[in-house]
């Protein structure tokens, strides 16, 4: 484990089942500092184009943010092309409301949730941010918790796909027929594209509950290009949010994951613990 910030906490883990949808059973990984009470949590989402991916692809960010104080529940929810959208943005829905109704059972505070989203997660996680009320997102029952919503306190987006549309046309115009076909898996058109797309939901004028925001983007990253993050951080600070954007010059896509012990994921995973710690203060 990568130990930043000086001293860490011991972290314990375990799996649970946040949820069930027919016979699908969602399972989520929490991690949580030991000997701790009142403490924030964050929400994962991880990556995978829609189509792929698990609970433990960001294992290495959630033990040192766990190990630095916050606990993390980072979810599983179903994929692309066997459950297309919007089910797996319902299935996130339920885990942030889930996370919320049931933290303090661990000694957290349901105030201090946040979300953590990488690549297609951070797009996923945006939309329940940006419609937390949607019928379509929260089309998943909670027991016993019908007041619980999907709002957060505040959003770490790590690379993330904020203009599926932009992404979609990079992507034909490379040639990369792998991110094609995941689209395609996942929206099916480009007009869903369009729909459930978090830059043009920032820009459209409408009324938004926007938490403060950091977001990690790689200067090399050939998955989405950095220029994207400029525009969606111009963007959601134009509709009154709050944002950090920090750029990593010449990291690829998923650099912290991939690499957690580089001097820039460890960089970067500094100013991701002092962003929770600022806004949880």
């Amino acid at each position: 484990m990568t130990v930043i910030n000086g001293s860490t906490y011991e972290v314990l883990t375990e799996d649970l089942e946040f949820g069930r949808v027919g016979d699908a059973v969602l399972l989520a990984r929490l991690y949580r500092p030991k000997g701790v009470s009142g403490f924030p949590a964050i929400v994962d989402v991880h990556g995978g184009a829609w189509t792929g991916g698990d609970r433990l692809n960001n294992a290495p960010m959630h033990e040192v943010i766990a190990a630095a104080g916050t606990a993390v529940l980072a979810l599983d929810f179903r994929l692309a092309p066997a459950v297309p959208y919007p089910g797996s943005v319902a299935d996130i829905n339920l885990g942030i409301r889930w996370l919320k109704a049931n933290v303090a059972r661990w000694g957290g505070n349901a105030e201090l949730v946040g979300g953590l989203g990488t690549s297609s997660g951070a797009h996923q996680l945006l939309l329940n941010v940006l419609r937390p009320r949607d019928p379509r997102y929260l089309a998943l029952p909670l027991a016993n918790a019908a007041d619980v919503d999907a709002n957060l306190a505040y959003l770490i987006l790590c690379w993330p796909i904020s203009d599926p549309v932009a992404r979609y046309r990079m992507a034909r115009a490379t040639g990369n027929d792998r991110l094609v076909n995941n689209h395609h898996a996942f929206f099916g058109t480009e007009e869903t594209m369009a729909e459930a797309n978090p830059q043009h939901i920032v820009e459209s004028g409408s009324s938004l509950k926007l938490p403060p925001a950091l977001l990690i983007q790689g200067t090399n990253d050939a998955n989405v290009t950095p220029d994207m993050a400029d525009r969606f951080a111009a963007a959601y600070a134009k509709a009154g949010g709050q944002i950090t954007l920090r750029k990593f010059k010449g990291q690829p896509h998923t650099f912290i994951p991939q690499n957690p012990t580089s001097p820039a994921s460890v960089e970067a995973l500094h100013v991701i613990t002092d962003f929770i710690r600022l806004q949880t203060r």
